[in-house]
């Protein structure tokens, strides 16, 4: 449908129909959120002592999904702490996310998976350019040997298990950039969404501390963290979310993310809080999966309001 302005209408009838046309072509944030993509989700799944270990993680995926859906969704942009990069920001932009992927790091847990996702080319490619343009160096690819990591399937996983939704994924592991460049992305990432005509859910993925239990420890230690500094540090983070205190927390999380080795230095967590407004963001966090610890590390499922 196309409303052309008329010259000859009263001016207030212009602006109602141009009003009319940009709500109709405006895309969306309808939905946001912090996830684990702890593999022991899988081992939970199977038969044996740790079978339902993780249900609650697993649930709150669903449950994640489930809203999602309601909320009319038809694209996820997932900012991966499982992808490394070393040079600039990059997004994964295939049109077709399609294979079996076992993990390199622990292909004791996740071994012969499959997947099959829809990618949303233009919504990526628009995201690179706007970042760029404000300053921020990111690429866009369309290559389908780029391999997509775990912690965009896993969350997929479960809460797009009938493959509606359209995936990109952005790389959330950023070894050698800083908070503000992405801040910027997720800016970046918003101005990219209004402009196209999606309804996006954006999904943080990554731990909150992340120092994994020393090798001889690993083992016996599924269910605990490797410091009660890290547990602390995760909680206040926590309480200051469900308080809507983020002018504090974006002054707390450079410090946080290195000092607990926050997941990929909680780059997605950045990015995910520059769509939202940053220090400015008063949204009060729901905790849709109570924290927990694993294998060393501290996890949340937890939902920022939109």
């Amino acid at each position: 449908m196309y409303l052309a302005k008329r010259t000859d209408a009263p001016q207030a009838l212009q602006v109602i129909v141009l009003s009319t046309r940009e709500a109709l072509i405006m895309g969306k944030i309808v939905l946001a959120a912090k996830v684990t993509h702890v593999p022991s989700m899988l081992i939970s799944e199977m038969p044996g002592p740790n079978h339902g270990c993780r249900q609650a993680a697993i649930d709150g995926h669903k449950e994640i999904g489930r809203r999602a859906k309601a909320l009319g969704v038809d694209t996820v942009v997932v900012i991966d702490t499982h992808w490394l990069v070393n040079a600039g920001y990059h997004i994964n932009a295939c049109s077709q996310f399609e294979g079996v992927y076992t993990s390199n790091e622990f292909p004791h847990f996740i071994q012969n998976l499959p997947y099959n996702y829809k990618g949303n080319t233009a919504l990526g490619e628009s995201i690179a350019k706007i970042a760029t343009e404000k300053g921020v160096g990111t690429r866009a690819h369309n290559i389908p040997t780029l391999d997509v990591e775990y912690g965009t399937l896993l969350p997929m996983h479960y809460m797009n298990t009938d493959a509606a939704f359209k995936v990109v994924s952005i790389a959330g592991w950023v070894a050698w950039g800083d908070m503000e460049e992405s801040r910027i992305v997720g800016e970046a990432i918003r101005e990219a969404v209004e402009a196209s005509d999606s309804n996006v859910a954006i999904v943080a993925s990554g731990s909150m501390s992340h120092r994994i239990h020393d090798n001889k420890n690993v083992n016996g230690g599924l269910f605990t963290i490797s410091d009660e500094f890290y547990r602390q540090a995760d909680l206040r983070a926590l309480d200051l979310w469900q308080q809507g205190r983020f002018e504090e927390f974006t002054r707390m999380l450079p410090t946080y993310a290195k000092v607990c080795y926050g997941e990929g230095w909680m780059h997605d967590t950045a990015m995910l809080l520059g769509a939202l407004g940053w220090d400015q963001y008063k949204g009060k966090a729901e905790m849709i999966t109570d924290y927990f610890e694993s294998s060393g590390t501290g996890q949340v499922n937890a939902l920022f309001p939109v």
